[in-house]
């Protein structure tokens, strides 16, 4: 589990297919965690399995299976690409961001950004995803918890406005129109939805308030 508090920019460094599906390399030595073998980490919002343990350098090896390769922009990425970087959480994290599984939902798309005064952009969603975005809620987007500033349900569309602080410690400040992003929906929003479609869609509030079956 992870908060959506981006902790470094990290680069990819090397990009190989492989048995398991693409293997990664990347330079994170700026970042002083030191991910051993087997921990998971985000990069830029797709929860991934150290494979081996950091070099004293800080290169970081992963995996990434052909589900997430076809469920995320992973499988679009190229060496030299900047990635948003952030570990696992402790019982003594301090949750500042939302809870993040780094279970990517699906994929959006720019349409496009503005950068004079308030930074905003819109990020067009997949229809089965617009359902789960609430006003003011969270989203996570390339790994960064954000809070959804405005959307249209019908146009399927939300914006986020981001901050100084955001812009300069993220990769989100290179996003331009078309460019495609990793989306992972609010947990609260999606477990709310699911149990409503699949256990409350034939059910009744009785006259005590009480589900009664229909």
């Amino acid at each position: 589990m992870f908060t959506g508090l981006v902790q470094a920019m990290g680069t990819i460094e090397q990009l190989e297919a492989s048995e398991a599906g693409c293997r990664l390399v990347i330079d994170a030595s700026g970042w002083d965690h030191r991910p051993s073998a087997g921990d998971s980490v985000a990069i830029s919002g797709c929860c991934l399995t150290a494979v081996g343990d950091a070099t004293d350098d800080g290169r970081l090896t992963f995996d990434a299976i052909p589900e997430t390769l076809s469920k995320t922009t992973l499988g679009s990425w190229t060496e030299g690409r900047r990635v948003n970087l952030e570990h696992s959480v402790t019982a003594m994290t301090l949750m500042g961001g939302h809870v993040v599984q780094g279970h990517v939902d699906g994929v959006g798309r720019v349409a496009h950004v503005v950068t004079e005064g308030e930074w905003r952009g819109r990020i067009e969603l997949p229809a089965e995803l617009m359902r789960y975005a609430t006003p003011k809620g969270s989203v996570c987007i390339d790994g960064v918890s954000l809070t959804i500033a405005e959307q249209d349900v019908q146009e399927r569309w939300l914006e986020v406005a981001l901050i100084p602080e955001t812009l300069e410690r993220t990769t989100l400040d290179r996003l331009a129109a078309g460019d495609t992003v990793n989306l992972e929906m609010d947990v609260l929003s999606k477990t709310v939805v699911h149990h409503l479609e699949n256990y409350f869609k034939n059910n009744r509030f009785d006259s005590r308030g009480m589900f009664d079956q229909a």
